[in-house]
């Protein structure tokens, strides 16, 4: 895994093999930054990173700039890898160990962006956009991004914005379209 561009551009990052991820791809994390890039200026932005697993996407986030990252992940592994690897960049990201949709419920705060990446296999990957909307947690003009199976299908969401595929890579961007 390394970090694509940023303070620390080309910097790899060795994780543990027993982590229990499928971290999002180098293409596929180029991909993202790219769309996202053309929509937020990334110094100024509060990022919440959902199922962060090796805290990839975070890491990507902290090296732009983003002075505000929370990573948040259920295992006790990867919160404490994100945590040290976090510390040992000297990145401003906040990690939780706890459940992502715990989170979603009791969270009073909100986000410019919102990236999740749940496994593939979790049945609840639509109910993320639900609650995220429900729980006002992105600003105006915020986004949630989602990588997910092709199986899954947000086009009907009343906030669906875009779909990008990159191979078997899957994205859709929601947006919370309000001034």
């Amino acid at each position: 895994m390394r970090i694509i561009s940023g303070k620390n551009k080309g910097r790899q990052i060795k994780t543990p093999n027993n982590l229990p991820v499928r971290p999002t791809t180098d293409l596929g994390k180029e991909s993202l930054f790219n769309i996202l890039n053309n929509y937020f200026n990334f110094e100024a932005i509060s990022v919440l990173d959902l199922f962060s697993g090796t805290g990839n996407i975070a890491y990507e986030f902290a090296s732009r700039g983003s002075s505000f990252v929370t990573a948040v992940d259920s295992n006790h592994a990867c919160a404490s890898f994100i945590k040290k690897t976090a510390d040992t960049l000297n990145y401003p990201i906040q990690v939780l160990q706890v459940d992502a949709f715990q989170y979603l419920k009791q969270c009073k705060q909100s986000f410019d962006i919102i990236f999740a990446d749940p496994p593939y296999d979790m049945e609840q990957i639509p109910k993320i956009a639900d609650l995220v909307f429900q729980n006002q947690l992105l600003k105006p003009s915020g986004w949630l991004a989602i990588e997910h199976p092709k199986n899954i299908d947000f086009s009907a969401h009343p906030n669906f914005y875009e779909h990008r595929k990159y191979g078997k890579l899957n994205f859709s961007f929601l947006v919370n379209f309000e001034e």
